[in-house]
């Protein structure tokens, strides 16, 4: 490590805190992550099994939910193994590198699954609103663009996050990231250099993803509950709404806790450090837990198709 003036350095690597302030719980800690952390897993991996052995699921609404379950999958296992390994071992220490492609994956694929969830939401837009179209519009080679255009837009949005980084703020005040992962503001505010362009870009980014996603979900669910309304009886306008269901509450899953950590972080000076940080890691452990789950109780085929399972591991023992 190089030191300037014994105030700022430019270290090879970072030590990360895990939960600040609550050194003397962190072994107890990892019972409630790590049990979260296999459930998310487990769940995912049934998601992915499922849809790819049921034929009546090969549709474009379940094969973005394939799509959730990978980047659930991305999101949960690019802190969590870390994170325990904090808690069991110590093992906070991250290279610079690895620092750096850590908060490429978070975020990168935070924003992808922002994407995914716009695609969705195009996706029940054509089937309620013009249903007869809804197979000829949604075929699979639209559906693999919309991921495609969704995984680039992540790429090309927080690409340049840790480039800035790396060619602008070589040098920090300290290597200790009061962090469990590390988060890009968790980065920037140790670095000695001006951080101007990292916050604004930071902040047009988000803006950008949550703010504009947001807008065209909520604009795409105005038309579909117009069209909703025009229908002849009651029933009908519950069964139809019962298809959203799903997919509003993994909407709401996804965006409530970024929304709600995002404001604390930059607004909530005096929520204490340690609240900081678990609102940041269940965000990335929230929607992998409960995507599968809400779908698997909304959906009846997933759900047949998993007791189905259960029953044949029962019948085995």
């Amino acid at each position: 490590m190089l030191t300037f003036h014994n105030v700022c350095s430019a270290p090879s690597s970072f030590q990360l805190l895990g939960i600040p302030g609550l050194e003397s719980l962190q072994i107890w800690l990892s019972i409630p992550f790590g049990s979260m952390y296999l459930v998310a897993v487990v769940g995912n991996i049934t998601i992915l099994a499922v849809v790819r052995v049921e034929r009546s699921l090969h549709q474009p609404m379940y094969y973005f939910l394939c799509m959730l379950a990978i980047i659930d999958l991305v999101l949960s296992t690019s802190t969590i193994p870390k994170l325990l390994g904090i808690f069991w071992f110590g093992a906070g220490n991250i290279g610079l590198d690895a620092c750096l492609s850590q908060m490429f994956l978070i975020h990168c694929f935070a924003t992808v699954e922002s994407g995914i969830f716009l695609a969705m939401a195009f996706d029940r837009y054509v089937a309620i609103c013009n249903p007869l179209r809804h197979t000829t519009v949604l075929t699979h080679s639209v559906v693999g663009r919309l991921g495609l255009a969704a995984l680039l837009r992540g790429v090309l949005y927080i690409g340049p996050l840790p480039l800035i980084i790396r060619l602008r703020l070589p040098l920090y005040k300290t290597h200790i990231i009061s962090h469990s992962y590390c988060e890009h503001m968790a980065v920037v505010t140790l670095a000695c250099g001006d951080s101007r362009i990292n916050n604004v870009y930071g902040l047009t980014i988000g803006f950008l993803v949550l703010i504009l996603d947001s807008v065209a979900i909520a604009a795409s669910y105005v038309m579909i509950f117009r069209a909703v309304m025009g229908l002849a009886t009651p029933e009908a306008r519950l069964k139809t709404l019962g298809t959203c269901g799903s997919h509003i509450s993994a909407i709401l899953i996804f965006y409530v806790p970024i929304a709600v950590s995002s404001l604390i972080h930059r607004f909530g000076h005096q929520v204490p450090p340690p609240i900081h940080t678990l609102l940041a890691n269940f965000y990335l452990l929230i929607p992998p837990i409960l995507n599968p789950i809400v779908y698997s109780v909304r959906t009846k085929q997933i759900r047949e198709r998993i007791f189905q399972i259960l029953k044949i591991g029962t019948k085995m023992k």
